[in-house]
């Protein structure tokens, strides 16, 4: 029987593993929108791992709200959240259509089409505990924690731990290590 610290190390591994792999997945332009959106989804499971909510927001379920219409990828977050929970919380996708709904959610992702809207969402989102993802490079420097890209067409994300911070969660060393940095 495996200690409760020998259990934690080996899911760490995994997910960590899990993320790294996934990190090398080419993206190609013919590649189907299916295929983008499940390993998107697949990232997106994982920051929930790498990030630490505070307690208040580990209560009811753990909401991801979605700015932007994507057909495709809302159904693969739809058919992750049958299957997984955020900790004992089930996960909860909605499709938001303003940032004032911002607050209400744990993670606002926002479509490259709404990405107009992102300094609204930071700041309806200010007072609460909400990770913002988004898709077009640079976005991090806008306010934006984390930010998908496509580097040598591998899908990879940029950070911004200190936008992270500044909606009071916790970024793991995990999520920083496996980020692009100096992006050009």
């Amino acid at each position: 029987m495996l200690s409760a610290k020998d259990l934690m190390k080996k899911i760490l591994f995994v997910l960590i593993s899990f993320v790294f792999l996934t990190s090398w997945m080419v993206v190609k332009p013919d590649q189907s929108e299916e295929f983008a959106a499940k390993i998107k989804v697949a990232y997106l499971y994982n920051f929930t791992k790498l990030i630490e909510w505070p307690s208040d927001r580990k209560q009811g379920n753990f909401v991801v709200g979605v700015l932007g219409n994507n057909i495709t990828l809302i159904s693969e977050l739809n058919k992750m959240a049958a299957t997984k929970k955020v900790e004992s919380q089930k996960i909860e996708i909605k499709n938001i259509s303003s940032s004032s709904e911002a607050s209400q959610c744990q993670i606002v992702y926002i479509l490259p089409d709404n990405s107009s809207q992102l300094n609204d969402v930071v700041n309806k989102a200010k007072s609460s505990s909400v990770l913002i993802i988004t898709e077009n490079q640079g976005l991090v420097k806008q306010g934006a924690g984390i930010n998908f890209i496509v580097v040598e067409n591998k899908l990879k994300y940029e950070l911004n731990k200190q936008n992270i911070e500044n909606h009071k969660l916790k970024v793991g060393a995990q999520l920083e290590t496996m980020a692009v940095h100096d992006v050009k």
